[in-house]
């Protein structure tokens, strides 16, 4: 029987795919060489991730699919892509240095689709390559959905400009199947087209309402969203769909008030505390730290923070190597129980940082943490563009790595870092 076309739908968001496959696949190398394994011979399970991820009432059509590698080197996964459905696009080496025809050709490509007689409405770039940021001012001047997949560090202009970047962990985590413990924000979803849920009063409600309801003044967030998760771990992928810890807290009502500042947030029963009974900050801000964190995404953590992330993290790899979910997870959990809360996304993002550095083993020490994170954290200005005389760095330094590094030392390069800038 031959459907008619009238009565074919199709709906969801028409999206175009371009996949910089060597820029992905060495940027996964670096994070979790089994998601590389993965997104190199299987592009079809995570284009389908994706394609279920636009939101419930809505999902993608990738109408384009482009993939460039490099077929000196990858064209042994040409046939898991062309078997995909990915029109594979060679782009060989032109330069001595290596560098390939990819970003021309990648352009020139998404150029012609952006111009051409199908409206798109996303484009999707499988690239942390900065040299792309042009590219995505274009689809936004031309008012496209723009979604990066990075798998290395972003240049901060990159992220900004695109209305939603994968990060190199939830990407991994896509690829592996673990979206479920990737917390939230794994799948970018289309602005406008998921209702929001119904408020849930579950068990979690009922234990952070007694827990602010029985405490002698405000408690910090930390504290309250690991009783959250302790009573519904299920709340941990988007908070029952409230996205943040703070939406969720909001929704409880009866008097239960939360506030992200001063840092690392409060939550408190506004029946007998107030917005003055919060702890002042402990240590106060430098410029330079203000600076960066203004800037950059580097969390805004204090030096005693940052300190207990490092000697938590060593802990917790002595004790058992736990997978990347589980780490950050664990990490948070020991620095709340060691009475310096940090947020799971701060500590996440730390371990981004050293993952890159190649810093995470068993006999990683909080001082070669502190050393490998400061290093990154500098990587990171220097993408940002920031400029500062020798004695910022110092206390650049001194902040980052919690204080391990004496003011004015310099992080020392244990081993070689698979560190791929942004910029390359």
């Amino acid at each position: 029987m031959i459907v008619p076309s009238s009565q074919i739908q199709r709906p969801g968001i028409r999206a175009a795919m371009f996949v910089d496959f060597d820029n992905v696949y060495s940027g996964l190398q670096a994070v979790d060489p089994a998601a590389a394994k993965v997104f190199a011979e299987d592009p079809k399970q995570w284009t389908s991730a994706l394609a279920d991820g636009a939101g419930r009432d809505a999902s993608r059509r990738f109408l384009i699919r482009n993939c460039y590698l490099n077929p000196v080197i990858y064209s042994k996964y040409r046939v898991y892509w062309t078997r995909a459905g990915f029109r594979v696009i060679d782009c060989p080496s032109l330069t001595q240095r290596g560098k390939s025809s990819t970003d021309i050709n990648l352009v020139l490509d998404a150029m012609d689709v952006l111009s051409g007689p199908v409206g798109i409405d996303e484009f999707v770039i499988a690239s942390a390559d900065a040299d792309f940021t042009s590219l995505i001012a274009r689809f936004r001047a031309a008012d496209r959905i723009t979604t990066v997949i990075a798998a290395g560090p972003v240049a901060f202009a990159y992220r900004e400009m695109a209305d939603h970047v994968v990060e190199a962990n939830d990407f991994a985590a896509i690829l592996t199947g673990s979206t479920a413990d990737a917390g939230a924000g794994v799948l970018p979803r289309a602005e406008g087209r998921v209702p929001a849920p119904a408020p849930r009063k579950g068990a979690a409600a009922k234990e952070v309402t007694s827990l602010v309801r029985s405490s002698a003044g405000p408690i910090t967030g930390a504290v309250a969203a690991h009783r959250a998760l302790t009573a519904e771990p299920s709340l941990k992928t988007d908070w029952g769909g409230h996205g943040k810890f703070g939406a969720w807290i909001a929704q409880l009502g009866n008097g239960i008030e939360y506030s992200p500042t001063p840092p690392p947030g409060w939550v408190w029963d506004a029946r007998r505390f107030s917005e003055a009974d919060l702890p002042q900050e402990a240590e106060a801000r430098s410029a330079v730290e203000e600076h960066v964190t203004r800037v950059t995404d580097v969390p805004a953590l204090s030096r005693a923070q940052f300190r207990q992330v490092f000697v938590s993290m060593e802990t917790v790899l002595r004790q058992h190597p736990p997978n990347r979910n589980e780490l950050t997870r664990a990490v948070r959990d020991h620095c709340v129980a060691a009475g310096h809360a940090v947020s799971r996304a701060a500590v996440n993002f730390v371990i981004q940082g050293l993952t890159y550095a190649n810093a995470l083993t068993e006999e990683a020490t909080a001082m070669s943490l502190a050393e490998a994170w400061t290093r990154n954290v500098e990587e990171v200005c220097r993408l940002a563009l920031l400029e500062f005389d020798e004695s910022e760095v110092a206390e650049l330094r001194h902040w980052a790595s919690g204080g391990l590094l004496k003011q004015g030392a310099k992080p020392k390069r244990t081993k070689p870092e698979a560190t791929a800038s942004a910029e390359d």
